[in-house]
């Protein structure tokens, strides 16, 4: 079943709106920034199509982008770099992210809806939710927003870092990717606190 509103509207019923979706993508890399994006749709002007961003083709992703950022109340982007993970842990870096992301926003929510188990230390109240890109619109729209801007983002990188294919695989670890960085070695972007980096360079 796709997202959709009924949390939302919970929510607007009891009076807690506006309610913020948040949502993050790049844990898993070997490369680049985790980047959390929040969203407060506007329940009166819903883009039509909002899932999971994994559920959709990245020409959809990319209509829905311009969409949200278009009819949203308020559309905020954060990103925790390699250096920040790396000194934090990934867990630490995203949480640190999306309380950034949340603070970000022009509207202040009064209530968060976040994707995952963990809570950030937000400026309003919130719900983890478990799945929540394929449950909650506005997590899923938040999730089409750090999708799109990490992906764009790693076709800049991989302009500056020519050689690992960032624009292909988006820094997860292929095996395009790992061939690459066993050749080349690290670049600024990688983040030497994961395992396969630093197995392979002591980093």
């Amino acid at each position: 079943m796709p997202a959709d509103f009924r949390l939302e509207a919970e929510l607007i019923a009891q009076g807690l709106w506006p309610a913020a979706g948040l949502d993050e993508v790049g844990r898993g890399p070997l490369a680049g920034p985790v980047c959390v994006a929040a969203v407060i749709l506007d329940p009166d002007d819903l883009p039509e199509g909002l899932d999971d961003s994994k559920k959709l083709s990245a020409r959809r992703r990319e209509a829905l982008y311009e969409a949200i950022c278009a009819r949203a109340a308020a559309v905020s982007v954060a990103l925790a770099p390699a250096a920040e993970i790396d000194a934090l842990n990934i867990r630490g870096a995203t949480l640190a992210c999306m309380a950034r992301a949340a603070r970000g926003l022009a509207v202040t929510p009064r209530f968060a809806l976040v994707d995952g188990r963990d809570l950030p230390l937000l400026p309003c109240a919130g719900r983890a939710v478990t799945k929540g890109d394929a449950t909650s619109l506005s997590i899923a729209a938040a999730s089409i927003v750090a999708k799109v801007t990490r992906d764009r983002l790693m076709t800049r990188l991989d302009a500056l870092h020519p050689g690992y294919g960032f624009a292909v695989h988006a820094g997860y670890p292929t095996p395009t990717h790992r061939a690459a960085l066993a050749a080349l070695g690290p670049c600024d972007e990688h983040r030497r606190s994961f395992a396969p980096v630093r197995a392979l360079f002591g980093a």
